[in-house]
């Protein structure tokens, strides 16, 4: 029994102390129930007046928009009748005649329209009792219009513009309102009709609450403009209502509403434009209310899981503190690239140190008026630098530049301090985290990059003027390079009038011809002094040494100029007294070198002057010195010129009365070629009087040579080379576009006993080779610029082809250009040499017997 009892008994106090934690567990949650019922009671009440003081703020500044519109209309419209009025009493006092008038009359209206929309505006004018409009009324010569409402008020209010209230015009039977204004100096009206119903007044950036109703009104309270759903009919009566309503001070408030004819409750926003014209906009409270619902079942959603946002929040607070601090050591390490930083207020005119400098600690204060900080800052600069300071960091230039949008100003300047100068940045900036007037300004140190760039910017100015003077220099000379040119042409030309007197002679014939021969490579020779000056530059020009008779040199020069001196009327003297008339030497570098000192002699003289050439012997073997004397009495040279003149294309002409022509290579080029012999050379020149040349260069005499069991090569005037030399036999593939060049070769190497082969661009010239048996060609001739395939990709495609012989068969350059960059170009294109076009038999015999004596597996040398 006792047991029986004792188990009904526990279970009723589990059951009690299970209720008991289940009311202390409930407990707060009930009271936080209760709370935030309270809350949600209170908080939707709360948010109904936060939404009606919200949208009262929102529409009544959409109000304020619409006015703004309506009052920029007018603005405009008031704009064109006063330029309208201003135009006919300027037109008027100046006095001109009606049909004018009338026509800038008619001109005005059309432009109105154009501008404004026909169906808009209807402008016309009243002038002299006749009203002239852009599109004539019906009845307009009847109409009474000084009885008018909107005459009436322009003769009233003359030399304004006036707006009338809404009113029913007698010719267009509707509401019309009417701009007007009138003629300071007659009764001249400029009048303008605007039909409310075709108005279209939208607000840019302004987009109504659906259900928003708009009204405009004017002055005497009738409805100008509406945009609403009530009928015409019941458009003014409400129209009337507010005006009522807004006259008593029953609206203003975010919780007055009007009732509308449909019966429901609508708040009313109501803004007045300039012209004293009212704007009201209505909106349905059930609109701005329509959310009030969700936002209380968003605003208990909130509240659930206001813990856990709680704590997302504290975690993300956390992390973005870590970020910040991270953020603020990175603008302390950027802050420290300055060494003074100031915020300026340039509207209040004030400063405040941020970051002192070492200069600014004790002369400024920790704020201050800003004309103080510039002053300081001033103390550091110069007079100049100090102006255009003042001047481009004045608080109405940090004015100007905020309101352009320059977020980033500043420039350089030279800071004099006690320990000396140094180059500093100042720069100021403007960013939105600052105040709307504010800006900060930044100094630091630039004095190593800013010398640096000074340095560089030296440089490159000084790289720049010799660029563009080398360019200058080069200019002039490809302009004036025909004129070395026409020397040798001119004796070509002259010996050619002899030949034809000479023609049954014979001897006289072949003197002549050889004169031609010397003179048209004496011209070839000038054009080879691009080469030479490039060969030069590059140190690449080497001397040929060979006996030849250095008297013969000198005359068959100088003989090239006496057909010259003839024509032009000058006297030229040739004298030489050599006891050693055949020496060692390059005869074509010492025929180069007196051809450009007599053709210099030539160029500046006149009619009536003397050209001299003098050479002597001084000393005997085995090396004497020659001495070259060019003289003339010519124009001479200026003492300013005279450093200048072995500088490359440089030419004085200042003087001389007749315009010039020359290379400008030619004395540079006897300066290298002087210097390459040993020699010396001495200018001696005066204006007016003359300029003589004196060349001093030691040769070796031919005996000398002999006696030290020199190789003496035959003289240089009859080029002959030392050994015989023959290509009976050969067979020479030829590539040469020129149909006259081709035929000069062919006939060239057919005369001295070779097989030619015609190639008419490099295309063929590949297609020959690889078509011919190998080892076929003994040499290949190949032009360098031919169509289709140029010489230089032809050389590349026979070199990569396969077959025995493509590797080492002798490919000659034949061309007119002689550059250095166009022998290294044969040279990269596997070329084995290069000659000048005319084709002289004997270099190439030289050059294709040293080609092929190298040639491997090669028979070809044999018979050479």
């Amino acid at each position: 029994m006792w047991y029986s009892k004792y188990k009904p008994a526990r279970p009723r106090k589990i059951n009690r102390e299970k209720w008991v934690n289940l009311w202390k567990k409930l407990r707060y949650y009930l009271f936080a129930t209760l709370v935030l019922i309270a809350a949600g009671i209170v908080f939707s009440a709360f948010l109904q007046k936060v939404l009606l003081q919200n949208h009262q703020t929102i529409e009544t500044s959409a109000a304020q928009h619409y006015a703004a519109e309506v009052d920029g209309d007018l603005s405009t419209y008031k704009a064109l009748i006063s330029y309208g009025t201003y135009m006919l009493d300027a037109r008027m006092e100046e006095g001109d005649s009606d049909e004018d008038i009338i026509s800038r009359i008619n001109q005005y209206c059309i432009r109105i329209q154009t501008i404004l929309g026909q169906d808009q505006v209807d402008p016309y004018v009243v002038y002299k009792g006749k009203i002239y409009a852009a599109n004539p009324w019906e009845g307009d010569e009847t109409y009474d219009y000084p009885s008018s409402v909107w005459y009436k008020e322009a003769m009233e209010h003359r030399g304004e513009v006036v707006f009338t209230d809404v009113y029913t015009d007698s010719i267009y039977h509707r509401g019309i309102i009417t701009v007007v204004g009138a003629c300071l100096h007659s009764d001249t009206v400029v009048a303008l009709d605007i039909f409310p119903e075709n108005l279209n007044i939208q607000p840019s950036g302004v987009v109504p609450a659906e259900g928003t109703s708009v009204f405009i009104c004017d002055t005497s309270g009738s409805a100008v403009y509406t945009r609403t759903e009530l009928d015409a009919s019941q458009q003014q009566v409400y129209v009337d209502r507010m005006l009522a309503s807004i006259q008593d001070g029953k609206v203003g408030r975010y919780d007055s509403f009007v009732l509308g004819m449909d019966g429901v409750r609508r708040g009313i926003y109501y803004a007045d434009t300039e012209n004293g014209w009212k704007v009201i906009l209505t909106v349905p409270v059930d609109r701005m209310l329509g959310q009030l619902t969700q936002f209380i079942g968003i605003y208990i959603l909130i509240m659930l899981a206001w813990i856990i946002g709680f704590a997302v929040t504290i975690w993300h607070n956390l992390r973005l503190d870590s970020m910040v601090e991270r953020s603020s050591e990175t603008i302390r390490v950027l802050s420290n690239s300055y060494y003074g930083i100031f915020r300026v207020n340039y509207e209040e005119d004030t400063y405040e140190i941020i970051k002192s400098s070492p200069y600014t600690r004790g002369r400024l204060a920790r704020e201050g008026p800003y004309s103080e900080f510039v002053s300081a800052i001033s103390g550091l600069m110069d007079a100049d630098t100090v102006n255009e300071f003042c001047k481009s960091f004045s608080s109405e230039s940090l004015r100007a530049l905020n309101a352009g949008h320059i977020r980033d100003y500043g420039g350089d300047f030279l800071g004099r301090y006690d320990s000396g100068e140094k180059w500093i940045n100042i720069r100021v900036l403007f960013d939105e985290a600052l105040g709307p007037d504010e800006a900060v300004l930044c100094f630091r140190e630039v004095d190593k990059e800013k010398r640096r760039e000074i340095q560089e910017r030296k440089l490159l100015e000084e790289t720049l003027a010799i660029s563009r003077r080398n360019e200058k220099s080069k200019l002039s000379f490809f302009n004036n390079m025909s004129h070395d040119m026409r020397t040798p042409l001119n004796a070509i030309l002259g010996v050619l009038d002899l030949l034809r007197q000479h023609a049954g002679d014979p001897q006289k014939v072949r003197e002549y011809a050889d004169k031609i021969s010397y003179s048209g490579r004496q011209l070839l020779d000038l054009v080879n002094d691009i080469l030479e000056m490039s060969r030069m530059e590059q140190g690449k020009m080497t001397l040929n040494h060979q006996a030849f008779d250095l008297e013969e040199c000198v005359q068959a020069c100088a003989d090239s100029f006496r057909p010259q001196a003839r024509q032009e009327k000058k006297t030229f003297q040739v004298s030489c007294k050599l006891q050693d008339k055949r020496i060692m030497g390059d005869s074509t570098r010492v025929t180069q070198m007196l051809n450009n000192l007599l053709s210099n002699a030539f160029k500046f003289t006149s009619e009536g002057d003397t050209v001299s050439l003098t050479v002597r012997q001084m000393g005997g073997p085995p090396t004497p010195q020659y001495q070259i004397v060019v003289r003339d009495t010519g124009i001479g040279m200026s003492e300013e010129f005279l450093p200048q003149l072995f500088e490359p294309y440089i030419r004085e002409t200042r003087f001389f009365s007749r315009q010039v022509m020359g290379t400008g290579l030619g004395m540079p080029i006897v300066k290298s070629l002087v210097t390459q012999m040993n020699g010396q050379i001495y200018v001696d020149s005066k204006l007016g009087e003359g300029t003589t040349f004196t060349i001093t260069v030691p040769f070796l005499t031919a005996a000398a040579a002999s006696a030290e069991n020199q190789p003496a090569p035959a003289p240089a005037a009859e080029k002959k080379p030392e050994e015989p030399c023959s290509l009976k036999g050969k067979k020479i593939l030829v590539a040469e576009d020129n149909v006259l060049n081709m035929e000069i070769a062919s006939e060239i190497l057919t005369m001295n006993g070779l097989e030619v082969f015609q190639a008419w661009n490099g295309r063929e010239a590949v297609e020959l080779f690889l078509a011919s048996a190998p080892f076929a060609f003994d040499a290949i001739l190949m032009d360098m610029q031919m169509p289709q395939m140029d010489g230089c990709e032809a050389a590349r495609k026979i070199r990569a082809a396969d077959r025995p012989d493509a590797a080492d068969v002798p490919i000659v350059a034949v061309t007119a250009n002689a550059f250095a960059e166009d022998i290294a170009a044969t040279t990269a294109a596997g070329m084995n040499a290069h000659i000048s076009k005319p084709i002289d038999f004997r270099i190439l015999c030289a050059t294709l017997k040293d080609l092929l004596e190298n040639r491997p597996g090669s028979e070809g040398a044999k018979n050479l």
